[in-house]
Order: C-alpha cells, then structure tokens, then sequence
C-alpha cells in the first residue's frame, strides 16, 4: 500500500486490509486467523476515561479492572477530569482504586484541567509524539502509551512490546522456547510493519481464545 494510501486509522475496513497483508506475509499469523477468525477491532473511544480505564488495567487482570471502572462510571454518568476531582480518596478506594492509582488520575484530570495536556490534542501528532507526550505524565508509561495509541486513536503500527500476554501469544504461535524479551518483541515484529497493531490484535486474540 502507497504510504500515502496508508490509513491513519484503523477501521474495520482496513483491519481487514492489515490481516490479509500478515497473513501473505506470515504463515503463523496466517495459521491463528484461519483456526480463530479474524480478531476484533477491541476499539474504544478517545478521552479521558479511557485513559483512566486503561491506567486502571496496569499489572492487574482486565476483568478487576473494569469492574472498578464500571463502578466509577456508573457513580459518575459522564466521566469528566473535574467530576474524577470531586471524588474523596476514600471514595475511590472503595471503587477499586490504590493509592498509586488515584494519584496517577489525579494527576492526569489536574493537568487536563489546567490546560498543561491536551488529550484531544494527541490525533494530531505522529505516533512517536502522542507517546511522547503521554509518557509526560506520571503514571503513564511505555505500556499505558501505546495502549491508548493502539486502541484509543487505533493507529495501525503501534506495538505494545511491554505487554506480557503478547509476549506469551508471540512465544506460542511462534513456538519459541522461552517468553520473548522487549528486544526480541521488537525485532520479530520488524517485519510487521506498517500494520504491527493489527499483528497485536491477531495475537491477543490467540491468547484469550
């Protein structure tokens, strides 16, 4: 595909573009999506509470996590930085929220709402920017970055290394004798590019199948 051609957004429509070029390109990838089907987009919306959602996921199962969101967005309605301040540290421990945690989103909502970080601002950077930026804030780190990157502003050639259900995924569909590093990650998915983040979404579809 032309890079100018090349989309800076995944859809489902050129989702479906990203495996058919893997799959040409890789036989164990080509081999998930023909026992699995394809994956999903796994797309969610830009913004503030996704950041949140996704700080909230850090090191812990994804099912705890979104229960504790659920709960805060319930309690809330439309979560916004200024209704996330609003709550007491004891409120939100009996969200779901740690203490790191509710640091880290305070943080977050703060520098929102003090005009030092434009959230909305990100679709307009390159990848390299937008991560760059989030990894500004504390509490936001390489994993928390591209996982909004990736699911949030879909950009199709973000690659979680940092992500040990990929990595696990890599280790089985690629029969590897032990959990791949962040380097090695890096460097068996060179040759994914430009669709890394459609490699990622054929792979975490292995591992929760």
């Amino acid at each position: 595909m032309p890079i100018d051609m090349f989309p800076a957004r995944l859809s489902e429509a050129s989702l479906s573009t990203g495996i058919t070029y893997l799959s040409r390109i890789d036989t164990d990838l080509a081999g998930s999506v023909a026992r699995l089907g394809p994956p999903p987009l796994w797309a969610r919306e830009p913004g503030f509470g996704t950041l949140v959602h996704i700080i909230l996921e850090q090191q812990v199962s994804l099912a705890s996590a979104r229960a504790a969101f659920e709960k805060l967005t319930t309690a809330a309605g439309v979560l916004t930085p200024a209704r996330f301040l609003g709550y007491s540290d004891h409120e939100l421990r009996e969200i779901g929220f740690s203490r790191q945690k509710t640091g880290y989103c305070r943080g977050l909502a703060q520098s929102i709402m003090d005009d030092k970080f434009d959230l909305d601002a990100l679709s307009e950077l390159s990848d390299s920017q937008a991560r760059s930026k989030l990894i500004e804030i504390k509490g936001i780190g390489p994993w928390t970055a591209d996982i909004y990157l990736l699911m949030a502003l879909r950009r199709p050639d973000i690659w979680p290394a940092g992500d040990l259900a990929l990595a696990a995924a890599v280790q089985q569909v690629k029969q590897l004798p032990a959990l791949p590093d962040q380097e090695e990650l890096h460097e068996i998915a060179a040759g994914w590019q430009p669709w890394r983040a459609v490699a990622a979404r054929i792979l975490w579809h292995h591992y929760l199948s």
